[in-house]
C-alpha cells in the first residue's frame, strides 16, 4: 500500500506540474484579405457552416472551449489545431496557388461528402459544428462551383 500511495502522490504532483506548462493560443482578431470568406464572399448560409464547423481548426482564430486550460487536454488541442492549419488554413486561402486551391477544394468536397469532416471527436464536444445532410449538400454544391472557377 505504501508504494501505491507514493505512486499516486508522484502522479498528482506531475499532473499539477503540467498545469504550469503553457500552450500557444491560436487566436487573432485580424481577418486578412487572403481569407477564404473575404476572397470568395459565399452566401450567409455557407459562411455560417464554415465558421461553425471548420474555422476553429482551419484558421488563425480558434474559439477555445472551457476545458482548454487543463493539461494534457490543451496539448492535444494545440497539436490538433496545428495539424488542421498545416493541412488547410482558410485565412491563407488567397496565398495558395491555383493548383493548390483546386487540390484543397477536391479534398474538402470528398471529406465533407464522406462525412470525414468535421471530425467526429470535434462534433462530440461542439454540437453546433455538426453538419446536417442539407448543409453538406449546400456546402458541397458551393465548393463544386468554386472548383469550376479554379480550373
Amino acid at each position: 500500500m505504501k508504494i501505491l500511495r507514493i505512486i499516486l502522490i508522484i502522479l498528482l504532483i506531475a499532473f499539477v506540474g503540467m498545469q504550469f506548462v503553457p500552450t500557444r493560443r491560436n487566436q487573432s482578431n485580424i481577418v486578412p484579405k487572403t481569407d477564404f470568406l473575404v476572397v470568395n464572399n459565399p452566401s450567409k448560409n455557407v459562411n455560417t457552416i464554415l465558421q461553425e464547423s471548420c474555422y476553429d481548426c482551419h484558421s488563425n482564430n480558434t474559439d477555445y472551449p472551457w476545458y482548454n486550460k487543463m493539461q494534457p487536454i490543451a496539448w492535444f488541442l494545440e497539436h490538433h489545431i496545428k495539424e488542421g492549419k498545416d493541412e488547410l488554413n482558410f485565412n491563407e486561402w488567397d496565398t495558395y496557388s491555383e493548383r493548390r486551391k483546386n487540390s484543397k477544394l477536391n479534398a474538402m468536397i470528398h471529406q465533407i461528402e464522406d462525412e470525414e469532416m468535421p471530425l467526429y471527436s470535434y462534433v462530440l464536444m461542439h454540437r453546433d459544428a455538426e453538419i446536417s445532410k442539407d448543409e453538406r449538400q449546400t456546402l458541397v454544391a458551393y465548393l463544386r462551383i468554386l472548383k469550376k472557377n479554379h480550373e
